[in-house]
């Protein structure tokens, strides 16, 4: 089971071992939070196909931006123990929370909280050093902390790894400061919260500035950004720009985003390549750029979408 709008990864992964993909859809109406009802259903209706093992859960998510609550977490760990699911808990952007309120929960410590028989469950969850505050893509470390695993299972889990190639001694090293930040009371650790504090309320900023614009152009409708680094908006748009998608033989979306990629520069990744509700529009957008060049983009945008409106109305 993965959610709706997906990292692609996971959709490629599973068509590339010739797994069956269970897809049950985020709530957009609630800030994309995991509804349970919508869990059931996807699970009954595919038991037609395959006998569902697994469940993946993205919090922070990508690339909705969503920060899971305590209480949802709670939820989607009793879900998975009343239907015997192994959890795999995507938590690479744990660190990159912004929202007031919001708070980082991981998977393994709702699960240890809750006591048995829930915290017996197998679980898998996944950090990275090239997402996150860190920010060091070129630099590709990260880790599982496997929690519970059948003893079995283990061994030939263990097996499939070691045939692997492992990642680069600098990933390495890298993901070692992740695990490893300086400790209070260390030479470094003043300069270290200052510039990891300095980066965190920039991204913050740069996430209201995103949230807000999208909320100001025509037919747009985009949910606070919580966490992680992207913003996800709804975009509605004109018949005739369906239409000329149709005669083009692209998504909507898609043809919506190379129309801007053509006209400005700025390039969008389609809603439709992470997934989204049938006869909804989205598509995934960074806030990553820095604040003086993301208010000029932002500008750049509004303009093109007034201008595309103003063409297919």
């Amino acid at each position: 089971m993965i959610p709706i709008p997906q990292y692609p990864l996971y959709s490629a992964s599973l068509a590339e071992m010739g797994i069956t993909q269970i897809g049950y859809y985020l709530n957009e109406a609630k800030n994309w939070a995991l509804d349970g009802a919508e869990l059931e259903r996807a699970l009954e209706e595919n038991k037609k196909c395959c006998i569902p093992k697994c469940i993946v859960v993205i919090n922070p998510g990508n690339p909705t931006g969503q920060v899971l609550t305590k209480e949802n977490i709670q939820e989607i760990i009793k879900f998975a123990h009343k239907h015997s699911l192994f959890i795999l808990a995507d938590e690479v952007y744990q660190h990159n929370v912004y929202a007031e309120g919001s708070e980082f929960f991981s998977f393994k410590k709702v699960l240890m909280e809750m006591g048995e028989p829930y915290s017996s469950m197998e679980l898998v969850s996944f950090m990275s050093c090239s997402k996150g505050y860190m920010g060091e893509c070129g630099l590709r470390g990260g880790y599982a902390e496997v929690i519970n695993m059948c003893p079995q299972v283990k061994v030939n889990y263990l097996k499939s790894v070691s045939a692997m190639l492992c990642s680069t001694v600098i990933g390495q090293a890298c993901m070692d400061t992740v695990v490893n930040p300086p400790r209070k009371g260390e030479p470094s650790y003043e300069m270290y919260m200052k510039e990891r504090q300095a980066v965190l309320d920039s991204l913050n900023i740069r996430a209201k500035m995103v949230v807000d614009a999208f909320n100001s152009f025509e037919g747009f409708s985009c949910n606070p950004v919580q966490g992680a680094m992207y913003a996800f908006p709804r975009i509605t748009l004109p018949p005739k720009a369906i239409e000329a998608a149709k005669k083009a033989n692209q998504h909507p979306d898609v043809f919506y985003a190379f129309q801007l990629l053509e006209r400005t520069g700025i390039c969008i990744v389609p809603g439709s390549g992470f997934g989204q509700q049938p006869g909804t529009f989205h598509f995934r957008t960074t806030i990553l750029p820095q604040p003086e060049k993301l208010k000029a983009m932002l500008e750049k945008f509004r303009n093109f979408h007034l201008e595309f409106v103003e063409e297919y109305k």
